[in-house]
This record gives structure tokens, C-alpha cells and sequence, in this order.
């Protein structure tokens, strides 16, 4: 079997005991094929009855925790978690699993393969709910947005990232989709420059609030959303694209009153 970077992972017939270190995943994992998930970081929090064993960060694990856990496969992401991280327990012995996502049809691809060749399980109704939703385009809305993700400094999604894709797919024009960066620091005053019609400001990883974020921005047009619907590429995508065109919708007809 190889993963999505094409890395050998030596998998045991039946998979039976999984760590993940990638939120989205471990909430993919729990909902289709719970019994198998013995291990998760501390910021997997979906679902939100999820007990498994913690094993500390998606930037810092704890590898012996991981160890002890003694997993069949270990499902990482090529963004989320460190490579060092990935060498450093395929060297003590655990098999990984590596994906690589950075659009929407990646992910319901990647996700595919994950299920059935890596866990060995069936694609689960929900990922083939979510490949109907997300199989048409939306009409475009001639509509510039940008999405910080954090502030002090203030950063926003650019170019090559999932939440950049699925924009895309929502019809909005990505004002950053071009910028070397994939997460590049801007200034305030480029928002007006770069003439942004619409800032999302998503509640993760910086928890934009009704009074911490829209102040920022007097004269531009902004909406709190969802961070795990415009990031996660899980069982969130199925109602995702539906909860995001109605909370875009309403700020851009506020626009319009």
C-alpha cells in the first residue's frame, strides 16, 4: 500500500487499532468505524463525545504515548503534523499513513482511500453524501473575500489550501489565491487595497468573535462562520457547503440594504 505521498506503509491484514493526529480524520474515523480508534490529539474535539486516549498536539506528539498504544497505522497529514514526527515513529517500527489535502476533490479522494485501502473499511455514506453535494459548481458571485485566521499579526488563507478550494467552489472570487504564502501575513490597510467585498472570520484557529475581529474592519462587510465547516474535511463537508452559502448570503444582502 502507499499513502498519498506515495510512501510504502506495510499494513496488517485486519486493522484493528488507530491513532490519528489529524482532527478532521480522527472525526471521520469516530463517526464511520469508532471501534478502531484507540488514540487522538488534544484538539481533536469532534465528535464531542470522543474518549479515546490523548496523545498531546498535532505539532508535538507524544510519540511514546503513541508507541504504547501500540497502533496498526498511525494517519497523519503532510500539513498538520511535522516530518519529523512521521520519520521518527516509522523508525521505531509504526506504520503511517500520510495524506495530502489541499482541495475539495482531494479530500474526498484521499478520505476513499484512506477507508478502504489503509483501515480496510467500506466508504462510509457520509463521504459519498459529501461527493454529491460538492460534485457541481456554484454560480459565481463576483464577490472578492478573504479569511483571517489569526490576528496581531493578522494572517489569511492563500494559495493552495483546502479552505482556498472550497471558497473557490462556493462561487467567491479567493483574494490571496495567488500570494507565495499559503498562510500569509497582511497588513489592515491591504484588505482596502486588495478591495475585499467580504472578511469570513471563522471561530479556529483564532476564535473570532462578534466582539473581537468585525471591528477591524469599519468599512468592509464581515461574517462569523464555522471554522470546522470551512477547514475540516470530514463528515462536516455534507452540510458545509449548505450552512456557508446562507451565512454568505445573508452578510452579502446586508451589503445590499
Amino acid at each position: 500500500m502507499h499513502d498519498d505521498l506515495g510512501a510504502d506503509v506495510a499494513l496488517a491484514r485486519s486493522v484493528t487499532r488507530v491513532v490519528s493526529l489529524v482532527p478532521s480524520i480522527t472525526e471521520s474515523i469516530a463517526v464511520s468505524c469508532p471501534e478502531i480508534l484507540v488514540g487522538a490529539t488534544q484538539w481533536c474535539t469532534h465528535p464531542a463525545d470522543l474518549e479515546v486516549a490523548r496523545v498531546r498536539g498535532t505539532k508535538n506528539p507524544d510519540l511514546a504515548a503513541i508507541m504504547e498504544l501500540a497502533p496498526d497505522v498511525v494517519v497523519a497529514n503532510r500539513e498538520e503534523n511535522r516530518e519529523l514526527d512521521v520519520q521518527r515513529l516509522r523508525e521505531a517500527g509504526i506504520n503511517v499513513w500520510v495524506t495530502k489535502i489541499e482541495t475539495v476533490p482531494e479530500a474526498i479522494a484521499s478520505l476513499r482511500r484512506l477507508f478502504v485501502d489503509c483501515l480496510g473499511q467500506q466508504v462510509p455514506q457520509w463521504l459519498m453524501d459529501a461527493n454529491r453535494v460538492w460534485s457541481y459548481p456554484s454560480r459565481p458571485l463576483n464577490v472578492r473575500v478573504a479569511v483571517p485566521i489569526w490576528r496581531d499579526p493578522w494572517m489569511v488563507i492563500g494559495r493552495s489550501t483546502f479552505a482556498g478550494d472550497l471558497l473557490i467552489r462556493l462561487g467567491l472570487t479567493h483574494t490571496f489565491s495567488e500570494h507565495a504564502d499559503r498562510y500569509p501575513k497582511v497588513a489592515l490597510e491591504n484588505f482596502v487595497e486588495e478591495r475585499i467585498d467580504l472578511v469570513l472570520l471563522p471561530d479556529e484557529p483564532y476564535v473570532f468573535a462578534a466582539d473581537d475581529g468585525p471591528e477591524a474592519f469599519p468599512h468592509i462587510r464581515t461574517a462569523l462562520i464555522s471554522g470546522r465547516e470551512l477547514t475540516w474535511y470530514g463528515p462536516s463537508l455534507v452540510d458545509a457547503r449548505d450552512h456557508l452559502t446562507a451565512a454568505i448570503g445573508t452578510a452579502i444582502a446586508g451589503a445590499n440594504t
